[in-house]
């Protein structure tokens, strides 16, 4: 709705485009992409639709073309599963030929020649070609698993860690269950204790990685990722870390409680989805 007000405001179109991100790496939220395109729509302004797919794309339902977005951007180091080090973009005519008529100067971020050596099967610098054979490799196994049953490996891996989480006796950062993200959760540390000691504490005791606070919930929160190539058995070795590593922080929490409530739901879930036991 307040997207739409305030395109409705803009009479003039001053406005060029809409950004939004689809998955937010930093709190673990998810943003109603199709409900903005619906928004942007209702209001009938001509704006760009810019999203940001970096932690979504190959984990989260993103459609492109349904919802109508301009220009899609992603990296490779999340559900693409390779190392970073490439820009991967999807664009629309509407964009192209915005971008044909912008009058800023520009050089490696032309698509013009990316477009017109794509046609020959080139690239006009340099490529990663390491990473591109990793990327076909990648977009092999996301079509041998299915994109249906990769969405909802990671509904399922997400779900898990998020009823652990609560049965821990922790909160998650995300108040609105529409809105948790199925790449990560993000966990709020109890009063008292600093995410980023703990965070040290886990990596230093039992080589656990994960994510820190960022801007205002730094030292407030921590970050269990749960995407790309990743199955029961490596959520339910984290999430017995975790547990650990919290107690031994001296964080007081029914050890075995967030393990057997992940268990249980993957057990249950299974037989609903035909994925895992």
């Amino acid at each position: 709705d307040l997207v739409e007000e305030h395109l409705r405001t803009d009479k003039n179109h001053q406005i060029k485009a809409v950004l939004a991100l689809h998955s937010e790496t930093s709190t673990g939220v998810t943003t109603n992409i199709a409900g903005i395109r619906e928004a942007m729509d209702r209001a009938g302004h001509p704006a760009l639709f810019l999203v940001d797919v970096v932690s979504s794309l190959a984990s989260i339902d993103f459609r492109f073309d349904e919802w109508k977005v301009d220009v899609a951007l992603t990296g490779p180091q999340k559900g693409l599963m390779l190392p970073p080090g490439m820009a991967i973009l999807a664009i629309s005519r509407k964009a192209l030929k915005a971008s044909q008529s912008a009058k800023c100067p520009r050089f490696f971020w032309d698509w013009a020649p990316v477009l017109e050596r794509n046609a020959r099967g080139e690239f006009p610098y340099t490529p990663a070609t390491a990473l591109l054979f990793g990327l076909k490799e990648s977009l092999a196994m996301l079509a041998e698993e299915g994109l249906p049953n990769v969405f909802r490996r990671h509904n399922r891996m997400a779900e898990a860690c998020r009823r652990a989480v609560l049965a821990m006796g922790l909160k998650l950062l995300v108040k609105n269950p529409d809105e948790c993200s199925n790449t990560l959760t993000a966990v709020c540390m109890p009063d008292g204790f600093d995410s980023d000691a703990y965070i040290a504490h886990a990596h230093r005791h039992l080589e656990i990685s994960l994510g820190p606070g960022l801007g205002k919930v730094k030292g407030k929160i921590f970050r269990i990722g749960h995407l790309g190539s990743f199955n029961e058995l490596e959520l339910l070795g984290a999430l017995a870390g975790v547990e650990m590593t919290l107690k031994s922080f001296g964080v007081n929490i029914p050890l075995g409680a967030g393990l057997a409530a992940a268990e249980s739901y993957l057990l249950h879930s299974a037989s609903n989805t035909g994925q895992g036991l």
